[in-house]
């Protein structure tokens, strides 16, 4: 195996070794992908200014997310399908989070449950909720997250109705995957991954199966998800929410100065501006394009940070300079612990930690809390 530098590295290996349907599934957006693409894309724009003869000694990327103390201002993402990228994917990703010293979030549609999680870890980790129609559910949810001693809830507010995704259609992702011809074949051209599944029980949405009256496979959970993301979720619900959770409470999916102000007024810790990775509306601006104005407007009131196109370490500085106070990365690590488990998830979070610390110290910092838009050359930035 080549030497990996890059994240671009583990995508290639992530796409060899995953079955394509799993790797279609992360790596999508909806209807033509334009978000998608210009979440990368617009990040390349924004240009560094050089700076020399600084002593570059004593560097430290080191902040803090609601509080909680962090390597770099970075946090693993809510992904969901994680543990069908790799066997038991939701733990080793939490494993290496942990070690590494930054923020794990667990989704509501993962394969291993809260419970998993929390008893492969000692760190406390943060939980991703969707809400569903399901209230009672989604009550015992949060009371199993309180148990697990998650030390953030993460409400996304983005996925109330689905974007379509026309890979998952064509490659028939659904819960359970149709075993269409084209993916068995598939199938046997990945050992090394079907191995990984055959030694783990853990192979259905564990938050969920279970958890829920008449949900006791794959086939009747797929009917129920169906019928569950609710439609009518208000800031009301977030209310509800807060109170019921009572801790700290992240708002994710936010891209519009109005939505950010309606999140600040809510009392919660910190907001994502998100658009769910380019998955749900096409033709939505990139999150790093609508981030600033977002910032100018409710940055002073709570916590602003930003997900959506992040892989490289000059993309968290860039996301920094331009006001965001933490990022969350989906596809870097999911590309990381498709290629190589826990191991490639290490490997993600390493080239994200180097490449931040040194492209930092070229622009004549040492300390990521110094940093601000003076890194950044006028007029290849949103304003």
């Amino acid at each position: 195996m080549s030497v990996i530098t890059t994240i671009e590295d583990l995508r290639v290996l992530a796409k060899k070794r995953v079955p394509r349907m799993f790797y279609d599934y992360a790596d999508s957006g909806s209807w033509t992908e334009s978000t998608y693409r210009a979440n990368e894309a617009d990040f390349q724009k924004i240009k560094l200014r050089q700076r020399v003869a600084v002593n570059m000694e004593n560097r430290s990327t080191a902040t803090t997310m609601v509080g909680q103390a962090v390597k770099m201002p970075v946090a693993i993402a809510p992904t969901g399908l994680t543990g069908m990228q790799h066997a038991d994917g939701e733990i080793l990703a939490a494993r290496a989070a942990e070690k590494f010293g930054v923020p794990f979030t667990l989704s509501t549609m993962s394969i291993c449950s809260i419970e998993d999680i929390a008893a492969h870890t000692k760190a406390p980790f943060w939980f991703q909720l969707y809400v569903m129609k399901d209230r009672d559910f989604i009550e015992r949810l949060i009371d199993r997250a309180k148990a697990a001693n998650c030390s953030a809830l993460m409400l996304t507010l983005d996925l109330q109705i689905l974007g379509q995704r026309h890979k998952d259609l064509k490659n028939g992702l659904s819960a359970p995957p149709k075993p269409t011809l084209a993916n068995i074949l598939n199938l046997m051209t990945k050992p090394r991954w079907g191995l990984g599944m055959l030694g783990t029980r853990r192979h259905g949405f564990g938050n969920i199966v279970g958890h829920v009256k008449g949900v006791d496979n794959l086939g009747s959970l797929s009917e129920w998800t169906a019928k569950q993301f609710d439609p009518a979720l208000s800031w009301a619900d977030v209310e509800w929410i807060k109170k019921r959770w009572g801790g700290k409470l992240i708002l994710k999916g936010i891209m519009d100065t109005e939505d950010a102000r309606l999140a600040a007024g809510s009392g919660a810790d910190a907001l994502i501006v998100s658009n769910h990775g380019g998955r749900q509306l096409d033709g939505a601006p990139s999150s790093i394009e609508a981030l600033p104005a977002i910032v100018e407007a409710v940055g002073r009131d709570i916590e602003v940070w930003m997900d959506g196109g992040i892989r490289s370490g000059q993309d968290v500085l860039k996301a920094w300079a331009l006001g965001a106070r933490g990022t969350l990365i989906g596809r870097a690590f999911l590309y990381g612990l498709g290629a190589m488990g826990e191991a490639g998830v290490t490997k993600a979070l390493e080239i994200i930690h180097k490449e931040l610390d040194l492209t930092m110290a070229f622009c004549g910092h040492t300390r990521i809390d110094t940093v601000d838009q003076g890194i950044l050359l006028p007029g290849t930035f949103p304003a």
